[in-house]
């Protein structure tokens, strides 16, 4: 059974500064981004285990599939077959900061 994908308000945040930031430079490539970071993020309706436990939380719960230089960090909840979408965040940006998690 699919899962439910929500994206967290800062997650939004995320995708909106990634795509603001690229855009003065490349606005078709900023947007092709932003619509590929969100693909991929909604395609883990279908199977959302397959993302990895993020290495710095050691969560089960707390997971995390790459795309390109992006890490797609989600929270799984199995009780009522949701995700939801955390953060989008770059890698080069160091530790990422999950709202009311550490």
């Amino acid at each position: 059974m699919d899962f439910k994908v929500f994206l967290s308000d800062v997650a939004l945040n995320d995708l909106e500064r990634i795509v603001a930031y690229i855009a003065p430079h490349n606005p078709i490539a900023a947007e092709q981004l932003g619509n590929q970071l969100l693909d991929v993020a909604l395609s883990l309706h279908t199977f959302p285990e397959r993302g990895r436990m993020v290495p710095e939380f050691r969560q089960p719960g707390v997971r995390e599939i790459i795309f390109r230089s992006y890490r797609i960090i989600y929270r799984m909840n199995n009780t009522d077959q949701s995700l939801e979408i955390v953060r989008f965040w770059h890698g080069a940006r160091g530790f990422p900061h999950i709202p009311g998690k550490t």
